[in-house]
C-alpha cells in the first residue's frame, strides 16, 4: 500500500508509513527504498503524531487486530485535520472467503484438539452493524461502507497454501505445535484444488471498505 501511495501522491505530499512492529517497518522500508517516505513505529491505539497532523489516514486490514478498535478509530480521527479522510478495509468473514476458510477448516481437522486460530482475527471483525457502532463510539458521524469482492489467481495451489503456512503467523502456530510444514502444505494444498483449481489457482477475496470524513 505504501508502494502505490507514493506512485499516486504528487512530489509535494508527504507520506508517513507506520507499522507497531519494527521488523515489519524495517523490511518494508527495505522494500520500498524511496527516500520521500518518513517511516515511524507507531500503535494505532496511541499515535505518536499530534491533533489534525494529516489529511488522509489510510490504513490496509489493520483495525481487526486492534484489542481496542473504538480507540484505534478514535486516533485516526484525533490526527486528522477538519475534512480529513479516513479510509480503511477489513475482511468479510471466513464464509465469504471461500478459499482462506477451506485453510482454517483443513486446520481445524489437522488439529482437532488445538487448531490454529490466527484467521479468526483478521475475518473476526466484519459486521457492518458493529463496525459503524464502533466508529460512533469513537466520535464519527459521516461513515460509508462499501462491499467489495474480487477474484485473484495465484500460479498454484501450492503456492497459495505455502503462502499461509510460511508466510503469516500461522507459521509461529503450526511451529508450536511442533508440525511438519511441507506435510501440512501439502495437505492444504489437496483441499484448496477443488475451490479454486490447482493451476492457477484462482481465490475469491471479500472485504468491506471503510471512508469516513472527519
Amino acid at each position: 500500500m505504501t508502494r502505490r501511495l507514493r506512485e499516486a501522491l504528487p512530489e509535494s505530499a508527504t507520506l508517513v508509513a507506520t507499522d507497531l512492529n519494527e521488523a515489519m517497518l524495517a523490511f518494508a522500508q527495505a522494500a520500498v527504498p524511496a527516500e520521500d517516505i518518513v517511516w515511524r513505529q507507531a500503535d494505532a491505539q496511541a499515535l505518536v503524531f499530534g491533533e489534525r497532523s494529516f489529511d488522509v489516514v489510510v490504513c490496509q486490514f489493520g483495525f481487526m487486530f486492534l484489542p481496542d478498535k473504538v480507540q484505534g478509530f478514535r486516533e485516526a480521527r484525533r490526527v486528522l485535520d477538519s475534512g480529513g479522510l479516513l479510509l480503511a478495509n477489513v475482511w468479510h468473514s471466513l464464509d465469504a472467503n471461500p478459499a482462506v476458510g477451506a485453510v482454517h477448516a483443513l486446520l481445524a481437522r489437522l488439529f482437532p484438539d488445538d487448531p490454529p486460530r490466527f484467521l479468526e482475527a483478521p475475518y473476526g471483525y466484519h459486521d457492518s452493524e458493529r463496525i459503524c457502532a464502533d466508529m460512533s463510539a469513537a466520535g464519527w458521524e459521516d461513515v460509508q461502507l462499501e462491499d467489495v469482492c474480487l477474484q485473484d489467481l495465484a500460479p498454484s495451489a501450492a503456492d497459495f497454501a505455502a503462502g499461509f503456512t510460511l508466510g503469516t503467523p500461522l507459521t509461529h502456530e503450526l511451529a508450536a505445535r511442533g508440525s511438519d510444514i511441507d506435510a501440512v502444505t501439502r495437505a492444504l494444498t489437496a483441499a484448496l484444488i477443488p475451490v479454486g483449481g490447482d493451476r492457477p489457482f484462482e481465490s475469491q477475496h471479500a472485504a468491506t471498505v471503510i471512508s469516513a470524513v472527519r
